[in-house]
């Protein structure tokens, strides 16, 4: 097993001249670096990962910048000891950026993946090759706006739409309402997201009207440390209530959440929460509180993969979450994810995450590189 040693590592920070979004009233237009690790083994085996960093006015290097310093300790590792990497990553000293212990997670599964010769989903369990998946919205310009993108969704096969808003209970409810008025009997599933922006007393006032509107579920309504806020919220409304999935992340703060029933889902990403390794013990874990987890995977096509095939490896997950449009988002990837004509996205066909990456676009658009050698 020598040759499945890792001798090499390479980080990419990617920022590409893409159209930019907003997702609130007030915040500037987005810049979403996709900071790419590539590990490669001693036998010349690749594997690849990839996570999104968003932030207002610059690209962020902070994920690349962490993994100057990780990487060293995991040149010499077998993808056979990603648990082992993980928990040590997991407990070093400094604060770190998760994108980064996520990264060298995935990339570790992805290279596992291929010398088993198995799609990653399949060696993680198998237990589908397609879920259904809902439309992911910027912030758009008016409630007409709204209506005509649910439409034209609609017409290329969608099932659900998930709103990203003003983040304005004044602008917002009227939007959901309208738009639910124009797709009522349609079989349109809605959801909101009002990125953790709401207070306790209008996220209760939009929730209740949300449950009327009969809301797939309202997702971030309040910060994701506001546990007692959260048990309010699905105590006095009929709506389900996850949150964002950004910043309570630990199983221990996970299954503390699930005892005190602050949500009605589950609500992670693995590239956010440390990668594959412990986002299968979150769906475990749910799993066992008869609770789904409604994945994220906002990002380019790297990120959207890696939590595409945790989805399909278990069954506790409803959608995929598929942002449109398309184009912004598959930058540097030669194989992308898209929902086909019956609401749902399939399984890459390959071994690994099964994409293959645009390895001239991505270093026409690097703006941060570096490599690490054994």
């Amino acid at each position: 097993m020598k040759d499945l040693k890792i001798d090499r590592a390479e980080v990419f920070v990617v920022g590409p001249e893409t159209e930019r979004y907003t997702w609130a009233e007030g915040m500037s237009e987005q810049y979403m670096a996709n900071i790419i690790l590539k590990l490669t083994t001693a036998g010349g085996l690749e594997g690849v990962a990839g996570a999104a960093m968003i932030t207002s006015h610059s690209f962020d290097r902070a994920a690349g910048e962490t993994l100057r310093w990780v990487l060293p300790d995991v040149i010499g590792a077998s993808p056979g000891d990603r648990e082992a990497v993980w928990h040590r990553m997991r407990t070093l000293g400094t604060p770190q950026v998760p994108q980064a212990q996520s990264l060298v997670d995935i990339a570790l599964w992805d290279i596992a993946a291929k010398a088993a010769g198995l799609p990653l989903y399949q060696m993680l369990g198998g237990a589908r090759d397609k879920i259904l998946s809902y439309a992911s919205t910027p912030l758009l310009p008016s409630n007409d706006a709204y209506i005509d993108y649910c439409a034209e969704r609609q017409r290329e096969g969608f099932k659900a739409v998930k709103f990203h808003c003003w983040c304005n209970p004044t602008l917002d409810l009227p939007m959901c309402e309208a738009v639910h008025k124009r797709f009522a009997g349609t079989n349109l599933d809605l959801m909101l997201d009002v990125e953790q922006r709401y207070d306790r007393r209008a996220a209760l006032s939009v929730g209740r009207r949300l449950g009327e509107l009969d809301f797939g579920w309202f997702e971030a309504p309040l910060v994701d440390t506001d546990i007692e806020g959260y048990r309010l919220l699905k105590r006095t409304t009929t709506v389900p209530i996850i949150a964002a999935g950004n910043t309570w992340l630990d199983l221990q703060m996970i299954e503390q959440a699930i005892r005190l029933e602050a949500w009605s889902a589950v609500r992670v990403d693995a590239t956010i929460c440390g990668g594959i390794t412990p986002i299968r013990k979150v769906m475990g874990l749910a799993e066992a509180a008869g609770m789904n987890v409604e994945v994220q995977c906002w990002g380019y096509t790297l990120t959207q993969v890696a939590n595409l095939h945790v989805m399909l490896a278990f069954r506790n997950c409803t959608y995929f979450e598929q942002p449109a449009p398309y184009p912004a988002f598959e930058y540097g990837s030669l194989d992308v994810i898209r929902t086909d004509k019956d609401g749902y996205v399939h399984a890459p066909p390959g071994p690994g995450l099964g994409i293959r990456v645009d390895w001239e676009a991505v270093r026409k658009a690097t703006i941060l590189n570096f490599e690490v050698r054994g």
